[in-house]
Parts: structure tokens; sequence; C-alpha cells
């Protein structure tokens, strides 16, 4: 888990300009992703002023300050800008008061501004912030990138994850992370997973060792992070247990606070994994597309066995 973020990695991340500040003040902690933009304050309502959020001022809040008269926006200035704001940001290239920098400067907060929308920008401000300030946690295997789908792939200690793993690397496909995959919750239907940061674009197979997977394969063989849409638990084969032959047994697991589906996937000497992993990202791509395999063979053994019973009665 992150608890903070400063205001220049805000700055560095979604390349806005510094319209004033040291690097004392770049280095203010960000520690909520909510953005206030300031209303009722500059009528000079208060009372519950959020003062400890990012304020974001676009073409509303500037006009209607620019029609104070000085005195009156240093007033506001010196109640809206507190020892704890992280940092004010300027919409649409607008201009700064002089009483806002005035201001600004006497707390030593930085001002920031940008060209963007102010709609758009709390959106990238707002993204960049909920994805680093995001409650993480770690859990054990393999994330992939198969054909854009984001693949997990779990299982026992020494199942041969990390194997399968490097065998879909060099059928095109791009390692997340290998062993430890960090995770956290995106919103309510999205669960991310990312490497930490000791392990990234490393894979580790017993025998062999930690390979550099950016080395071995290239960059276009990585990615820093991906959502994880599906999750395949590799478990080992028994005669005595049964299995689903037809996939219409539907299966989730809790990640994160959010249902991601599962398919269990029995490992026997001779099967190829890799392919059978890609078989099957491919197929629930199609299922999400609306074309599910199992459901028209059910739809052609109904019309057979109807088939069958007609001629039977004929």
């Amino acid at each position: 888990m992150t608890d903070f973020v400063n205001v220049k990695q805000l700055v560095n991340a979604i390349k806005i300009e510094v319209v004033s500040g040291n690097e004392v003040a770049l280095a203010r902690k960000i520690t909520t992703a909510d953005i206030s933009r300031p209303g009722l304050e500059l009528t000079g309502y208060f009372n519950y002023y959020t003062h400890d959020r990012i304020q974001m001022f676009g073409k509303k809040e500037v006009s209607f300050s620019e029609k104070m008269s000085g005195t009156e926006r240093l007033r506001i200035m010196r109640k809206l800008i507190c020892d704890d704001t992280p940092a004010l940001i300027i919409a649409r290239g607008l201009a700064v008061s002089d009483e806002m920098k005035q201001v600004a400067e006497e707390k030593n907060v930085p001002i920031l501004r940008s060209s963007v929308p102010t709609s758009r920008l709390v959106g990238e401000v707002s993204s960049f912030l909920d994805d680093r300030l995001a409650k993480r946690t770690s859990i054990h295997g393999v994330l992939m990138d198969i054909y854009g789908l984001g693949v997990l792939i779990q299982g026992d200690s020494g199942i041969g994850k990390s194997e399968t793993g490097l065998e879909l690397l060099k059928r095109g496909h791009r390692l997340v992370a290998d062993d430890r995959v960090d995770v956290y919750q995106k919103d309510d239907l999205t669960v991310m997973g990312e490497p930490p940061k000791i392990l990234e674009h490393m894979l580790e197979i017993r025998g062999v060792g930690i390979i550099n997977v950016m080395n071995l394969f290239g960059a276009s063989a990585v990615r820093n992070s991906m959502r994880v849409q599906l999750t395949i638990y590799l478990e080992s084969f028994s005669n005595d247990k049964s299995y689903d032959r037809l996939g219409n047994v539907a299966h989730n697991v809790l990640i994160v606070g959010v249902e991601v589906p599962q398919l269990r996937i029995p490992v026997k000497t001779g099967r190829n994994l890799s392919i059978i992993i890609e078989a099957a990202a491919m197929n629930f791509r199609a299922k999400t597309m609306g074309f599910d395999a199992t459901e028209e063979f059910s739809r052609r053994l109904d019309d057979l066995i109807l088939q069958n019973s007609s001629e039977a009665e004929a």
C-alpha cells in the first residue's frame, strides 16, 4: 500500500506546468485521491471546507474570483490556502491572480497549471491518484497478458506456473508478474495487477534460476500492469475427481473485493498447458463477446434429440 504521493510525482505523471513552488513545496504529500473544486468557499462559506485536498480551479472558479476586489480575493485566498493543502491546480491555462500567488508563496503551497479542460483534468488527476493510493495486497501466481487479456495463473507450488509462463512468452505473449503479484482494486468491477519493483521483468525457472525477460525477449515481452480478467488454477490430475468437460460450470474467486472468473485445469503428463491456457483465454474472450460454444453445443444436442424423436414417431 502507498500511503501518499508527493506533488512532484503528480507533475511528472501528467506533465503539468509548475507556476510556483520550490522543491520543498513539490515534496508535499497527497494522501487522498479526492479533489475539491472550491465553489461556496469563494463566497466565504468555509464550514465544511476540505482543505487537505488538491484544490482545482476551472473557468467558473477563476471567472468568479476575478469579479472580486483585490482585498476580498486576498482574504478568501488566506482562508482557502492552508498549511496542509497539497497543491492548487489551474485548468484551461487560465491566469493565476497575484493574490493567489502571494498566499501560496507565504504558505509554500505549489501552484500547478494545465491547458487541459477542467473535467478532463480532474479525471486524469483522479485516475493517477486512485492507482497510486489504492490499497495493495500480494497474491501468489503468474500474471500474463494473453491476447490482450489479463490472465492470472495460480496453483500449488512446483506445479509449473513459471514454466508455463515461459512457454507463453515464447509464443508471443507478455509477462506482467511472476511468483508475487501486487493487486489492488481500481473500482467496483476492476482489479489491477503489477509486479513488485524487486521482481519487475523477472521470471524464476527451477533448475535455471532467475531470468530477465526484458533482456532475453525484448521490451515487447513485458508489461508493467494489467487488469486481472481471468484466473486459471492449475491442479494435479486425479482419477477420483470429476472435471468440467462442457464449460458450463461457472466459478468465481474474490480478489481484493472483486469477483473474477476462474477456470480449474488439471495438470497431467503430456498436456501442453500453454496451448490450453491460450485456448481458454480465447474462449473466455469469445464468451464475453456473445459467442458461447457450450450454448451452441446444447442447442445442437436439443435439435438432434428433437429430430430423433420426430423420426421415431414417424
